[in-house]
């Protein structure tokens, strides 16, 4: 144990001397309270301390204990359905015991030390064993089966394992090491967040992660296991865009970060989770979501243990074979902390007083998400997209968070605030945003859900590119001046946007909208421009054309239930061509 003495203290930095024996990262207990900190510079026998918590009270000369261990989060049965805090204390427990304010220095163990689990072993004494092998399972909730895995590194033969209810502490059973130690097996394991977990291979972003939002799905799809920024000034529609994807999109666990969130929009946040519905499993969406809560009145320090937390929570489930999301908001918050904590270590400042290695701190959150195959000899895959949020000031893009953000990821979703005040949501800016993994997920799209996929993508996007050059004309000249077939293109782009991307997360018809119902609604849409397009060819007025009543069956033809999409769509393409027929031969 290494013990030294506070020299200085300047909000969440502490500088003790007498640490020379201390490493990097190492978790200290700061004062007499026992603050959490984490070692994060070293100067001959001076070490520089992050504390997670307040430090108001501490001052020269109080003690300094080094644990010896990296910050590192508890893995096992009881992760899901937890509100934590950002170094994994558990929020409704603290409650329990010391009310609605957490204390200072307050050690409550992340899982439950009382709670018992059914531990069902899927291997015996005698069998070899590797890390990532499961050795038997715990129904955590009904939406989640919780794998119990040998730790990556250890390998050797089971002495015994016996089912059985357990607490996370209990021995199950013993391993044989290969170096003929024997050590215990319990349901729960550690694991350093600053460390990522190791995996066999790494496999390439070519499966979408389906979220049932039409204008991610369809213009900027994201693929299972890749990375994705949503910036965009307050009051733009994050909270929706992140609501939406950790209801709708197909990941088996959510892990939501707010990392320095107002304390408000993270209430909100607690409220709503366990009312919404899952709609694959009917049960409350947080049987499958780990919360991880730091707000803004939270010390700074702890928003960089958040993310790191949540990163490794995530992981683990990776590692079972699931599915997870990880959705952190906001990373601007956590780019705040660091550039606090570099200002206190006196370094030299990069642009707009971040420190000069904001980027590669991203992407070291960025870089482990990843489609994988996991550790262990069934050869499972598992996948982690990591989701970030950002809160540039006053919406400027071109500030330094936003600009490291997107050199690392993959796929921008640029909210536009004029958008969301107009009520279009998702508030997505589909001139701006991109996605870089479309090209590599064509080819799956185009397999599993329609060979026009990929053209009906790629016309929509021309024709609302091309509504965009017109509409600086219509400023100038009015629309009257554009030729028939340029307002077509209007009103062609105007059912797109209004019909097509804008989504009513109330309607529960159009709040989720599967792949064939995106294929099949796009190409209403254009089977009307094209049909228009004909009878303009013939001679039918435009003003007429646009007032059809096809048009309004179009526009209800988002909330069809999913159930009667080919009916009620064969029926609308029916009536396009029965009113255009008429107008042409009304013309003739």
């Amino acid at each position: 144990m290494v013990e030294g003495r506070i020299v200085k203290v300047s909000g969440p930095l502490v500088i003790a001397e007498g640490m020379r024996e201390a490493n990097m990262f190492d978790v200290v207990r700061v004062g007499e309270a026992k603050l959490i900190g984490e070692i994060i510079e070293m100067h001959k026998d001076r070490a520089s301390i992050q504390v997670y918590e307040e430090t108001a009270g501490l001052g020269r000369g109080d003690r300094v204990v080094s644990t010896g261990a990296p910050l590192s989060v508890e893995l096992g049965p009881g992760l899901i359905e937890s509100i934590y805090d950002g170094i994994q204390r558990p929020l409704n427990k603290i409650f329990e015991i010391y009310g609605p304010n957490i204390i200072k220095g307050s050690d409550v163990p992340a899982l439950s030390r009382e709670k018992v689990w059914h531990f069902t072993a899927t291997v015996k004494a005698g069998d070899r064993v590797s890390g990532g092998d499961i050795y038997g399972t715990v129904e955590e909730s009904p939406s989640v089966l919780h794998k119990i895995m040998v730790p990556p590194g250890l390998s050797g033969v089971i002495e015994s394992l016996s089912s059985g209810d357990y607490t996370v502490t209990d021995v199950i059973g013993k391993l044989k090491k290969d170096n003929g130690e024997i050590i215990d097996i319990t349901l729960m394991q550690k694991w350093p967040v600053r460390r990522a977990r190791p995996f066999a291979k790494k496999l390439p972003p070519d499966i979408p992660m389906i979220t049932g939002q039409r204008t991610i799905d369809t213009f900027f799809p994201l693929a299972q296991g890749g990375t994705a920024c949503v910036p965009g000034p307050f009051g733009s529609g994050k909270t929706v865009v992140q609501h939406q994807i950790a209801k709708w999109s197909d990941v088996d666990i959510v892990v939501y970060v707010g990392c320095g969130e107002r304390g408000n929009e993270m209430t909100d946040v607690l409220r709503e989770f366990p009312e919404l519905k899952d709609p694959r499993s009917g049960e409350a969406l947080m049987k499958r979501t780990v919360l991880i809560a730091n707000t803004s009145d939270m010390p700074v320090a702890a928003r960089e243990a958040s993310i790191y937390t949540g990163i490794t929570i995530a992981e683990y489930f990776r590692d079972m074979g699931y599915s997870v999301a990880v959705i952190a908001d906001s990373s601007s918050r956590w780019a705040e902390a660091l550039r606090e904590m570099s200002g206190r270590l006196e370094e030299m400042p990069g642009e707009e007083g971040y420190p000069a290695y904001l980027a590669s701190r991203l992407a070291q959150f960025y870089e482990r998400a990843g489609r994988i195959v996991c550790l262990g000899s069934d050869g499972r895959e598992g996948a982690v997209a990591a989701i970030g949020a950002v809160s540039p000031p006053g919406g400027d893009l071109s500030e330094p968070v936003t600009q490291a953000t997107l050199r690392i990821v993959k796929v921008f979703w640029g909210l536009d605030s004029s958008l969301a005040y107009r009520r279009h949501f998702p508030a997505i800016n589909w001139l701006n945003s991109y996605s870089l993994y479309r090209d590599r997920l064509d080819p799956w799209f185009s397999q599993r859900v329609s060979g026009k996929w990929s053209r009906n993508v790629s016309e929509m996007m021309r024709l609302l590119q091309l509504e965009s050059e017109l509409e600086e004309i219509v400023k100038l000249v009015g629309v009257d001046a554009l030729s028939s077939s340029d307002r077509l293109t209007l009103e062609v782009a105007r059912s797109i946007r209004e019909d097509y991307l804008q989504q009513n997360a109330f309607d529960t018809g159009d709040s989720y909208a599967s792949l064939e119902k995106q294929a099949a609604l796009s190409d209403l849409i254009l089977y009307f421009g094209e049909a228009a397009k004909r009878a303009i060819d013939a001679g039918v007025n435009i003003d007429a054309i646009a007032e059809l009543p096809c048009r309004e069956a179009i526009g209800r033809a988002k909330s069809v239930a999913e159930s009667a999409v080919n009916e009620v769509f064969a029926s609308i393409k029916a009536q396009i061509d029965r009113e255009l027929l008429a107008l042409t031969e009304q013309k003739g």
